[in-house]
């Protein structure tokens, strides 16, 4: 086995997107090889109504594959195909967006006002980027949780992991999302196939990835629950770690705990043209979806 070296770690930082919706995003609108099939995840996560009730009024997509997963509080949304629903604490939707959708998102807090959802971004790849648009959406109580004796807990979203298969399946990048819950001072080993790429993304707690040049516990400054860890490698909320390649990784949780999504997806490697809600893969495409959105016929006909 080979351990994943991290070659990254940063902060989700804050933006505005929307109707004026405060969110933190990890990664998007940069170097899209970087994280190839993945293009964009953003943390929207507040507890004050007005930073988010505006939501994301009707917008379009193509040419990708968009993935929410909400924690607390709720999403309102409805197409141009007819589709409507609500997604609640816990719930996922992965849409397709393929030829051309129609949409609108609008967040509703909980009873005590908060929300907190992620939102993913996966490319298409040629072949499929004007597929039919295509919904999964999934309850919470669908998705699969397992326990460790260690007392790890693990929700697999997509993908199998630890026996476990995820509900969501038929996506290009054979992807696997999880969500995962590590109790305090406890060293965890993940596997991750070696031919995908993965990232982490901490949204509670805090944790030490080890990297084969500098596994955990080299430089011990503390003791957290009789493991040795070097606190200056620590990773708190809204951190994003990016890996290397290899075939797992290793985590070494926080005084606290940490729980935190390990996403990876097999690499399209194809050439992109983006612009906003649009992911094609030449400058004529791009320009082709945004004269069909001018023109009414970005929204292809069910065949």
């Amino acid at each position: 086995m080979s351990l994943r070296p991290t070659l990254e770690s940063r902060k989700a930082v804050p933006t505005m997107e929307g109707a004026g919706v405060r969110l933190h995003r990890a990664f998007g609108f940069q170097d899209p090889s970087e994280l190839d099939p993945f293009l964009l995840f953003d943390d929207f996560r507040n507890d004050n109504p007005q930073d988010y009730m505006a939501g994301f009024p009707w917008h379009p997509h193509r040419g990708i594959e968009t993935i929410t997963y909400v924690l607390s509080g709720s999403v309102e949304h409805s197409d141009s195909l007819g589709n409507s629903g609500t997604l609640g604490a816990g719930d996922v939707q992965w849409m397709t967006a393929g030829s051309g959708i129609l949409h609108q998102e609008m967040p509703k807090g909980s009873t005590g006002g908060q929300m907190h959802g992620f939102q993913l971004w996966g490319n298409l790849p040629s072949g499929q980027k004007m597929s039919a648009p295509r919904y999964q959406d999934v309850q919470s109580a669908d998705i699969p949780e397992v326990t460790d004796d260690d007392g790890t807990t693990v929700r697999v979203i997509v993908g199998t992991f630890w026996g476990r298969t995820g509900p969501v399946d038929g996506i290009a990048a054979d992807p696997q999302y999880l969500d995962i819950s590590i109790p305090a001072g406890v060293k965890k080993t993940f596997s991750i196939d070696t031919y995908r790429r993965a990232f982490a993304y901490i949204f509670a707690g805090e944790a030490a990835f080890a990297d084969a040049s500098r596994p955990i516990g080299v430089l011990l400054e503390k003791e957290v629950a009789g493991q040795e860890v070097n606190i200056r490698d620590m990773s708190g909320d809204r951190t994003l770690i990016r890996f290397g390649t290899g075939d797992e990784i290793t985590v070494q949780a926080g005084p606290e705990g940490v729980r935190f999504l390990l996403i990876s997806g097999a690499p399209i490697d194809e050439p992109v043209a983006w612009h906003g809600p649009i992911v094609m893969n030449t400058q004529a495409e791009l320009q082709q979806a945004f004269r069909e959105l001018r023109n009414g016929t970005f929204i292809r006909p069910a065949h």
